[in-house]
């Protein structure tokens, strides 16, 4: 395994749920729980400076997806809902009831789906840079085009070499970037690291190839077409990001309480680019009693 990155006041623990060893980290205290997602390429480093700005206020807990950072990697189980289900069942292991929400790219598509599948366990959730799953095919078609680094991740073998090369990760996260001078390369290497392991790379490849084999036809065919948000949500996407925040509409219809903010001079990943931002964002959002 890599070694863990110290975060000052981040502690790092292990628990079983669902047959899988799920590692997370943690700062702060007290009944007030904000749950952090990661995306992909990161894990739960993602978050080294949203925790300790959280600290004060809340237990902050970031955890680490299945195949991700530094929990199990099985080779199955990388269906979004499969990852909700995860979630779902750390929360319950830990005796948490009901936590806030913070997720980014397929952190955050996971988010919209626990909120959406088990509302009255998230108070509050804060996506960053992530349609939400209702975005319909006709809104996303003009967009597709952005996202040919997945087609390169699931071919079959190339998407395994390119993570283990420890060139893929950094390339993508400095390329998604528009503010590319916060990544240094002990940064990079934090993240990309983790990928030289064989499961990991399965576990990156099979993320992607279950969404674009199965789950996003599925998708296309109205899976989520009458989906409802109750939970209060707001989604912050960074104005120069490679998704398109475009594609993002029928709030009004899907969601009860649901605002969309876009960042500027901020690309896909704003918790790095623009983390003081985020940190303020949430505290503000957090604070406010529904």
């Amino acid at each position: 395994m890599s070694e863990l990155p110290q975060v000052d006041g981040v502690t790092h623990h292990w628990m079983r749920a669902r047959g899988v060893e799920f590692h997370y980290a943690e700062a702060g205290s007290g009944d007030d729980v904000v749950l952090c997602l990661h995306g992909w390429p990161q894990h739960w480093y993602e978050w080294r400076h949203l925790m300790p700005a959280l600290a004060d206020r809340h237990r902050v807990i970031a955890l680490d997806l299945r195949g991700f950072g530094w929990s199990e990697a099985p080779k199955e189980g990388y269906e979004k809902e499969e990852l909700a289900s995860d979630v779902l069942a750390v929360l319950d292991e830990l005796g948490l009831e009901r936590v806030k929400l913070v997720g980014h790219d397929w952190g955050g598509w996971i988010g919209f789906l626990l909120c959406l599948r088990e509302p009255r366990r998230f108070e509050k959730f804060l996506a960053l840079d992530i349609p939400p799953p209702w975005t319909s095919a006709k809104s996303m078609a003009p967009h597709l085009w952005r996202f040919w680094y997945q087609w390169l991740i699931l071919t079959p073998q190339l998407g395994y070499r390119l993570h283990r090369s420890n060139q893929f990760v950094p390339r993508m996260l400095v390329g998604g970037s528009k503010r590319r001078e916060v990544w240094d390369e002990e940064t990079l290497h934090a993240f990309s690291d983790t990928f030289t392991e064989p499961a990991r790379a399965r576990a990156a490849v099979q993320l992607y190839r279950v969404f674009n084999l199965r789950e996003a036809p599925a998708m296309a065919r109205g899976r989520y077409a009458d989906a409802h948000l109750r939970v209060p949500t707001r989604l912050l996407f960074g104005a120069q990001s490679p998704l398109p925040h475009q594609a993002v509409g029928g709030l009004e219809r899907h969601a009860d309480d649901m605002k969309l903010e876009l960042v500027d001079d901020c690309g896909h990943f704003i918790a790095d680019e623009m983390p003081d931002l985020v940190a303020e964002k949430a505290r503000e959002f957090f604070a406010v009693t529904t």
